[in-house]
């Protein structure tokens, strides 16, 4: 399918998206953490939290974090479900680079390994993982049902799917005030902080253009996923998505 958030680009240029989130994350890279935890107030870690839970009574040993970032994510699911492995992939150096020197200080460089992967093109090889996660990365994707599928094929049969995203609440007054949040606020920090306008401006635009609940869960229903579940975190400006191959 044609998906709108994937016309959405950063900077506002021709070309393909993919290279044009690269150059974005490469640019706020060292800014990112920052304005990751203000622009949410510190929230986006009890969503983690409550992502990583949901694989705890599966235990998966091999884990694949897509669109892995800075790694924050990928930490705490290495902590919180100590598996045998876990490996970070994302197609921005930049980031990976600010996550490897947070795994090198967490003593977890045994365990956490990064690699540099297009998500509609994954390297590994079918079932190579038991449990395959996406915080907040997944409306950066070039091809979204291209995507999914590619996650699926590296899971194992059984395996589990974990996507966390933001999303824009619809009901009254939540979805009113984070229209003007998202319009107002998140360009107005992300310039002050990452002195990246575009990009913050990027970030609001892809979260409204993304597809959300029903329709997202039949996203995933089509990439070849079972037992696809859905729910909406704080008045709905995150979504949790679970699946099993």
């Amino acid at each position: 399918m044609d998906y709108p958030q994937e016309h959405i680009k950063p900077y506002g240029k021709e070309g393909k998206k993919s290279e044009l989130v690269e150059e974005m994350f490469n640019h706020i890279a060292p800014a990112y953490d920052q304005l990751n935890h203000t622009l949410s107030l510190g929230i986006d870690r009890s969503w983690r939290k409550q992502a990583i839970d949901t694989l705890r009574p599966f235990r998966p040993r091999r884990i694949l974090d897509v669109a892995t970032g800075t790694g924050d994510f990928a930490i705490l699911a290495c902590r919180e479900l100590q598996p045998d492995s876990l490996i970070g992939t994302d197609i921005s150096e930049g980031m990976m680079n600010v996550g490897r020197e947070k795994v090198k200080q967490a003593h977890l460089s045994d365990k956490v390994s990064f690699a540099r992967e297009d998500c509609t093109c994954l390297s590994f090889a079918d079932g190579s993982f038991d449990a395959v996660t996406v915080a907040f990365g997944i409306r950066n994707f070039e091809g979204l049902d291209k995507g999914l599928s590619e996650m699926c094929r590296v899971l194992t049969p059984g395996g589990h799917l974990v996507i966390l995203e933001l999303s824009t609440p619809d009901r009254f007054p939540m979805k009113q005030l984070f229209t003007i949040y998202s319009k107002v606020v998140i360009p107005l920090i992300g310039k002050f902080i990452s002195k990246d306008n575009s990009a913050y401006t990027y970030l609001p635009e892809s979260i409204r253009a993304f597809p959300q609940g029903e329709v997202m869960q039949g996203a995933i229903r089509r990439a070849g996923f079972s037992e696809v579940r859905f729910k909406r975190l704080t008045f709905g400006i995150c979504t949790l998505y679970v699946a099993t191959k």
